[in-house]
């Protein structure tokens, strides 16, 4: 059962609002009320995770292209690692490592530059050849990979799982939750926020933190605020049980085409793809039509795959943004609205170390990190506080490591 109330009226005043009950409004909400922040509220618009933190399994890694999103992977996986400790629940993590498959000279060589940079950030990410990667995952053909990028300490949980758990050890610190209470307006005044309006009443408040996933854009005009953000649908699909059961293998990508493949905890396999074909929007129903690209694609890497059987599937989105990078900071043009978005796919994998950035953002204290270089200004060729590192049209970050 989820750390919420739907029934009851929502607080006259509350020392800082969070939008959005997915991992990152849950993690933020446990960060500030364990910092001891009192009036922390958190209003979703359905349910805790009803959203894009609602998938099945979530992966989790720390291997990137772009060293803040190493820096955020690695502080992250170490707290899923320590989650059962605190804030203290199961989120059947599985450290099965990330096994990225390349196919030409092309591809290895942007992926030995992300090792070392891995490496150099403290990440235990190596280069391997196709032997070594086929012996890790039985389905591979080895004579159809160049080389592969392979972590062992990365891996997949269950977003919905770690969902609860941030909001109930959040509740326990003197949090508040409201579901089935969307935000229907945002009050500023003098360049600040003041209030923020629901169907259930008004919050007095002089703090508010986006972290509407895929409507965040939305959320963000209440304010005045741009935040570049666009939903795409991503659907997964299950194989149900195999017979023999599938092997342990890694969570599998080939990096041309973005299909993907691992366990599903119930003696079957998981898969997926970013269909280059779909198109923005909200739409949020399974269909198969990708299946026949995701084995087209499949079928170059792991023949035996190409023709296994689906049983069932799911559909959620991706909250894109130019760059594929987070939108994470402060607005400068209404105070005291703060924005954890935009993560392009990335946002569970991320939601622990989002919580500790955003949770110092909050309070004035410096950040483990300059995140700066992801306000949402960097596409207006406006830097957010600290950012001398655009690396991209109009500030745009480049994130090889794209799913």
């Amino acid at each position: 059962m989820h750390p919420s109330t739907a029934s009851a009226p929502v607080p006259a005043r509350a020392a800082v609002v969070i939008v959005g009950g997915g991992v990152l409004g849950a993690s933020i909400a446990f960060h500030l009320a364990e910092a001891g922040v009192a009036g922390v509220l958190l209003l979703e618009r359905d349910r805790p995770a009803a959203g894009s933190s609602g998938k099945p399994i979530g992966g989790v890694r720390a291997q990137f292209s772009d060293p803040l999103n190493i820096r955020i992977g690695r502080r992250s996986l170490e707290a899923w690692r320590a989650f059962g400790e605190r804030p203290g629940a199961d989120i059947g993590l599985a450290s099965v490592g990330y096994l990225f498959l390349l196919g030409d000279a092309t591809e290895r060589g942007l992926f030995a530059a992300g090792v070392a940079a891995q490496n150099a950030l403290g990440v235990p990410s190596r280069l391997i050849g196709p032997a070594e990667a086929a012996a890790l995952c039985p389905y591979l053909d080895p004579d159809r990979i160049l080389a592969a990028a392979y972590c062992p300490t990365d891996g997949y949980a269950l977003p919905g799982a770690a969902v609860t758990g941030y909001l109930r050890a959040a509740v326990r610190r003197g949090a508040a939750v409201r579901t089935h209470c969307p935000v229907t307006a945002i009050e500023t005044s003098g360049g600040t926020v003041r209030a923020v309006r629901t169907p259930h009443g008004t919050v007095r408040t002089g703090a508010v933190i986006c972290c509407a996933g895929a409507w965040s854009a939305e959320v963000g005009a209440m304010a005045g605020v741009r935040l570049p953000v666009t939903p795409v649908r991503r659907q997964i699909a299950f194989t149900g049980p195999l017979h023999p059961a599938p092997p342990r293998i890694p969570f599998t990508l080939d990096f041309a085409t973005t299909a993907y493949f691992h366990n599903d905890g119930a003696d079957g396999l998981l898969l997926g793809m970013s269909d280059p074909r779909q198109k923005p929007g909200f739409g949020r129903e399974f269909s198969r039509e990708w299946l026949e690209p995701f084995r087209t694609a499949v079928a170059r890497r792991a023949p035996a795959l190409a023709a296994v059987p689906v049983s069932h599937g799911w559909a959620g989105l991706y909250e894109t943004t130019p760059d594929n990078n987070a939108l994470i900071g402060e607005s400068a043009d209404a105070g005291r609205f703060l924005y954890a978005t935009g993560f392009s796919g990335h946002g569970f994998l991320q939601a622990p170390a989002v919580g500790e950035l955003v949770r110092d953002l909050y309070l004035g204290r410096e950040p483990f990190l300059d995140v700066g270089p992801l306000a949402a200004t960097r596409f207006e060729g406006r830097a957010g506080k600290g950012d001398t590192a655009g690396g991209g049209p109009r500030g745009g970050r480049p994130e090889a490591h794209i799913i």
